[in-house]
Parts: structure tokens; sequence; C-alpha cells
């Protein structure tokens, strides 16, 4: 049996994954859309590494774009097979693909005015709406818990994430072994949802590391920050921005929000909600009070309503309502999406309120390198949005507390949990450095074995050693060449290792595993 990391390898988003069995058959386990810097966007236009007609089945661990995003495009290219998820999972893709398809729709419009006033070739989208529509016809609910033969004598089992609403991770049984894919694991003690599932055994783990190297405050201070944070911007007179994304987060901060105007503790202010998408999404969420945790499930019996609803939340629609909430004078609250900034209307709320002193610019999730959120983050003075140039006078805030992700101690705790070791962890889904640190932290407090894919690489589940297969000539080698492979890992080694401590130890290791396969 085969894993190959087609995405989220060496960086944070484009999740996607195929197992290969010893029968032939092959899994894929997401299917994202990549994000960030464009030489890493670039890799949604180029054709799949793999061939989509001969995928057998698809498993989706949840709706995210970045988990979910290519899915159209995979249909699209030739996959004809059954797209296995969670109920809430596939009403969520319902309206985040199309979503995403418009976005993809509206900016290649947009550059593709520029191009024909040069006079250059035009460009297409990754996918239209009606790829992203038609591709829906193929997903199919599941229930968390439940045993799902996906293929013959392939079983997957999904169990809850916590970390959006319908996220799981997946136990995958194929071949006498057992893949858990970790999917996003989930902060613990989040608004709405349930805590993630704790798995007592595996093989083999495909773990998420995005908060690898960082800790995020207790829930009880990301409530007091957010009261300060909107006390002093009503005080200043100007709106508070809150880039997020339209699914999950967009939620939390309303239930948030709606706890603090009730209790007291900040103002009654209007809050905007500018998205079409986590609008829909909002409908969802209060579509399934089964998936609630108690304090949610308690204030949906209490108010006899969607515990989602407050006095002053105001969605936002229509482009005209877009609009109309840059000429409101009083200060006031704007929930919009991407949460990273890159596209969608929070761009012109960021236009029109990035040089206001005045106003504020919260920021509640995770910025990926090259984004535009992350560059405001990290400081810049001057953006270009729309092409124009924007300086940056607001009020720059960030609460960590509100994240959907488990971060170090949450993710070393979700391993710990295992019973029976992993014969080995995959480390994905996260920045190189959040991916070491991780690793070196597992490997201390555990034990177990970690490696870090990298994109496009191909590992070997079947025996007790690990074979990498970089590319199409090595998994031709043949094994009676064994020792020719080590030297190919050992010069591999040599060129990667900075480290002279960890030099020596990997070495010594290696001559070891070159006597016992001599042997």
């Amino acid at each position: 049996m085969q894993i190959t990391f087609y995405g989220a390898a060496g960086t944070v988003t484009g999740s996607c994954f195929k197992v290969t069995t010893t029968s032939g058959s092959k899994i894929l386990v997401d299917c994202g859309l990549f994000q960030g810097p464009q030489e890493i966007k670039e890799r949604n236009y180029v054709e799949f590494p793999f061939d989509p007609k001969e995928i057998d089945v698809v498993v989706l661990t949840h709706a995210h774009i970045d988990h979910s995003g290519l899915i159209p495009k995979l249909c699209k290219k030739g996959y004809k097979g059954k797209i296995y998820a969670t109920s809430v999972t596939v009403d969520l893709c319902s309206i985040m693909l199309p979503d995403a398809a418009h976005i993809q729709e509206m900016e290649v419009e947009r550059k593709n005015r520029k191009l024909a006033r040069a006079n250059k070739p035009l460009l297409q989208p990754i996918y239209t709406i009606a790829d992203a529509e038609k591709c829906m016809e193929q997903f199919y609910g599941v229930n968390y818990d439940t045993k799902i033969e996906i293929l013959p004598g392939i079983i997957a089992v999904f169990r809850d994430a916590g970390h959006i609403l319908g996220s799981a991770m997946i136990e995958l049984y194929a071949d006498g072994k057992k893949i858990v894919f970790s999917g996003d694991i989930g902060n613990i003690n989040q608004p709405i949802i349930n805590d993630p599932t704790e798995i007592k055994k595996a093989d083999y783990i495909v773990m998420e590391s995005t908060y690898g190297n960082r800790f995020h405050l207790e829930a009880e201070d990301k409530m007091v920050q957010l009261a300060r944070i909107i006390k002093k911007t009503i005080k200043k007179g100007g709106h508070l921005v809150i880039p997020a994304f339209a699914v999950e987060r967009t939620q939390d901060l309303i239930y948030s929000l709606g706890k603090l105007i009730n209790s007291g503790e900040i103002p009654e202010i209007d809050v905007y909600i500018d998205s079409p998408l986590a609008i829909k999404a909002t409908e969802i969420f209060c579509k399934y009070p089964e998936f609630y945790d108690e304090e949610a499930s308690e204030l949906n019996k209490e108010k006899e309503d969607c515990p989602l609803n407050f006095p002053g939340l105001k969605f936002a629609l229509s482009t005209e309502e877009s609009k109309a909430i840059n000429f409101i004078k009083n200060s006031a609250i704007i929930i919009s999406a991407s949460g990273m900034c890159d596209a969608g209307r929070i761009k012109h709320h960021l236009k029109h309120n990035l040089w206001r002193p005045e106003s504020t610019v919260l920021f509640v999730g995770y910025q990926a390198q090259g984004t535009l959120g992350r560059r405001i983050l990290d400081g810049e003075k001057l953006v270009k949005i729309h092409g124009e140039e924007i300086a940056i006078n607001a009020d720059i805030e960030k609460i960590e507390g509100f994240s959907a992700h488990a971060d170090q101690k949450g993710l070393v705790e979700w391993v710990k949990n295992f019973t029976k070791d992993p014969e080995k962890i995959f480390l994905v889904h996260g920045e190189p450095e959040a991916m070491k640190t991780l690793s070196k932290i597992l490997q201390e407090e555990t034990g177990n074995t970690i490696l870090i894919p990298e994109i496009n690489e191909t590992f070997e589940l079947d025996v007790n050693k690990i074979n990498t297969v970089v590319d199409k000539e090595k998994q031709e080698v043949a094994q009676d060449k064994v020792n020719d492979t080590f030297v190919f890992i050992e010069k591999k080694l040599k060129d990667l290792l900075v480290d002279e401590k960890n030099r020596i130890k990997i070495l010594e290791e290696l001559e070891q595993l070159k006597k016992k396969f001599s042997n």
C-alpha cells in the first residue's frame, strides 16, 4: 500500500492525499484549493499530477476550500465516482464550491479586461459555477461513527474533528492497516461545536500541523479581548472590520458577539455580516442543532430559536447592501470574507477603512504567508488593493483564541491519546517551521517516528522500513538493489542535514539498517 502527498505538503493549503492499495484501488482524501503566494496558487491551474479518471473514490474531511476547493476541477477532468462526506459537509459544499467558482469567474473577468486592453491571451477560471453545481451530484452524505464500505473490502469511519460543523477525522481501513487522516483538528472549547474526537489506535497517522509552533490564549481571554477592542473602536468613532472565513469563524463571532451584547459587556452596536456565503452558512448552522455542543444546545432550547440570532445583527446579501455599509457614520462591526483577505467583499471594506486611524482591523484566524492578511498583520505600511495603494493607519489587532485549529499543546495531546503507538506519523498542512517544531516535540514527548513529506512524494506503507519514492524511476528500484537505495538516501541526508549532531545520529542509524538488510 502506498500514500502520495499531492497537497498540504510543505504548505498549509491544497490538502490532497492518494492511498493506493495492493489491489490497485485508488482512494483520494480531500482535494483542496491552493492558497497563498502566487507560485503556490499556480498549482491550481496545472493538470493534476494523477489521472482523475483512475481515482476510485473520494473521501472529504470537511468543507473548507483548502480541503474541498478542487473537487469541481477533479470532476470536470473525468472523475465519476462518489464523494463521501458528512451530511453537514455536503450542505456546506453545496454553497461553498459555487461561491469559490463565482470568485474565480469575477477575478478572471477583472484580469481579462486588463489583458484584452494589452492584446494579451485571456485567462480561464479553474472551474465555473456550473461545474461546481454539477459535481454536487456525486456527493454522498454519511453519519459520524458509522462504518462505510467505500470500496469492496475498504472501510471508512468519519469521526467528529471539532474544527467546523460537520468536520471529520477519517479512519481508513485497507490492506489490514488503519490510517487516520486528522483533517483539521479543532481547538477545544469552541463555541457551538463539540471538542475533537479522541482516537485510540492507528497504524499510520496523517496529521495537520497548522499551529505546530504556537499556542492559543485561554478561552476566557478571547472574550475579554474582543470586548476591549470593540469598546476602544466605538470610543474612536470608527468601524471594526473583521476578516473572517464564512464558515465557522463567522458563526463563532456571531455567537460570541450575541453573548457580549446580551450580557451588557459591550454597548448595543450594529453587526453587519457582509458575505452571501456566510449568510447561507449561518442558515445551515441553524439547520443542524443536533451537532451543537451542550451550551449551544441549551441556548437553542431556551430561546426556541437559533442561538445565532440577536438584535442588531444585519445581513448584507446584495452588492448594493454591501456598498451601503461604507457610508454608515456610526460605529459598526463589519464581518466579511475571505478570512485571509485575498478575495471577496472584505477587500472593499479594507480599502475604505485601513487608511482611517479611527477604524480597527481585527484578525481572528490564521493568515498564510503571502496573503494580504499576513502582510497587514506583519506590519506593512502600504498595501495595494484593487490596483490602488492604501496606507495603513487603522489599528491592527489579533485574537488567537478564535482559531478553529488546535494549537501545539492540543496537537500533542491528541497524539498522546493513542494507546497503540502508530508506526509512522506524517505531518502535513503547516508551514515548514511549524512542522519542524511539532516534529521535534512529538518525537521527544511520544517517541513516535515523525515524517514530513514533500509535494508529490510517495511512501510505501506495507513494509517495516519506509521506502521514499521521489519519482517514477525510484518507484521501479528493485528490492535486490537495497544497497544502491541506501547510498542515494545517505547522499541526500548529507546534503540536507546541517546539524552535525543530528547527522551523526542518523548516519549511525543508517549503518545499522544497512547491516540489518544485508543480513
